[in-house]
């Protein structure tokens, strides 16, 4: 069965939303002032870089993206693992997974130290899974 284009815009969209809001409040206010000082004691003129007004843009559409994309792999999933949050945390985990392997340059260059990478992680985690969860109660194939 193919998969509805129109419902993965809606459930991404949604998704993105909850992407977002949880971004916002976890990686902005809660983590964002440790990443910036572990980034501005390694190399300085990152003060201030990522809450200027483009930044933030990029980060907003990014995770409208991010959201789509938890939808469009819930949708391509759900024909194999059967509609429902297994379906759900499976797209999630893939699309944490990416963003683990992604980042690891930031470990590794020392632009965030391994506890500071840990706790980002597990707050991708918090972000993911229930962005995937309303996305994908919203899917349906007709």
């Amino acid at each position: 069965m193919a998969i509805n284009a129109s419902k993965v815009l809606v459930g991404g969209l949604a998704a993105g939303v909850v992407y977002n809001i949880i971004g916002f409040v976890g990686f902005g206010m809660l983590l964002g002032p440790r990443f910036e000082a572990e980034a501005v004691a390694v190399a300085p003129v990152l003060q201030g870089r990522g809450m200027t007004g483009s930044a933030i843009a990029i980060n907003v559409i990014a995770s409208f993206a991010a959201g789509i994309l938890l939808v469009w792999l819930y949708a391509a999933m759900r024909p194999r693992f059967g509609p429902g949050m297994k379906t759900a945390t499976m797209a999630a985990l893939a699309v944490w997974i990416c963003g683990f392997l992604f980042h690891l340059d930031w470990l590794i260059v020392g632009l965030m130290t391994p506890a500071t990478y840990m706790m980002a992680a597990v707050m991708a985690m918090v972000q993911v899974l229930p962005s995937a969860a309303v996305g994908g109660m919203l899917y349906q194939e007709k």
